[in-house]
C-alpha cells in the first residue's frame, strides 16, 4: 500500500488490529508492537538483517500473530530537518515492502529516539552488553509510543476514511 498520513491510521486499525513500530538499521530491525487498545508499545525481538527478501519474510512472520494493521517506520531526519542517505534507505524499504504487503506505513520523525531509548535502558540499570541487544527494539518502542500518543490526541473529525483523499 505504501505511505499514509497518521490521521488515516485509526480506520486501518479497527477490529482490534495493532500497530507495529520499526527502527531500521544497517544490521538489525528493531521491532515493537502496540496493545490492541493502542495505548502502549511493547518491544519485540530484533531481526538480524541479511537481505531484503529474508528480512521482510522474518518481519511479516514475527508480526502475523499480533494482528498488525499498519507499520510505523522511524524516519531518520537530520537535525537541520533535511533527509540524508539513511532516510532514503527507509523510504526504499517502504517501497519494497509495498510490493509484498498491503499493510500501510506511517513515517515518523525518529530524531534522538535511539538516544532516548538508551537513556531509558541506562536508568533501568541495564549493562552496556544488555543494552546493545535491546537498543534497537527499545528505539522502535519509543518511535511507536510517540505515534500512539499522537493518535490519542487526534480529533475524530480530523480522521479520513481509508479510501477518501486527505482533507485540504
Amino acid at each position: 500500500m505504501g505511505i499514509i498520513a497518521i490521521e488515516d491510521l485509526p480506520a486501518r486499525l479497527e477490529g482490534g488490529r495493532t500497530l507495529a513500530g520499526l527502527d531500521l538499521g544497517d544490521k538489525t530491525i528493531g521491532v515493537a508492537v502496540s496493545d490492541r487498545g493502542l495505548s502502549f508499545a511493547h518491544p519485540r525481538a530484533v531481526i538480524l538483517r541479511k537481505k531484503f527478501s529474508l528480512d521482510a519474510a522474518a518481519l511479516l512472520a514475527q508480526l502475523q500473530k499480533d494482528n498488525v494493521g499498519a507499520f510505523v517506520l522511524g524516519l531518520p531526519i537530520n537535525m537541520d530537518g533535511s533527509e540524508g542517505p539513511r532516510a532514503q534507505k527507509s523510504r526504499a524499504f517502504v517501497r519494497n515492502m509495498a510490493g509484498i504487503t498491503d499493510l500501510p506505513f506511517v513515517l515518523w520523525d525518529e530524531r534522538l529516539s535511539t538516544v532516548a531509548a538508551e537513556r531509558t535502558l541506562i536508568e533501568m540499570d541495564f549493562s552496556r552488553r544488555k543494552r546493545a541487544g535491546k537498543i534497537d527494539s527499545a528505539a522502535a518502542a519509543f518511535i511507536l509510543q510517540g505515534v500512539l500518543d499522537r493518535l490519542q490526541s487526534l480529533d475524530p473529525r480530523d480522521r479520513t476514511e481509508p479510501d477518501s483523499p486527505p482533507a485540504a
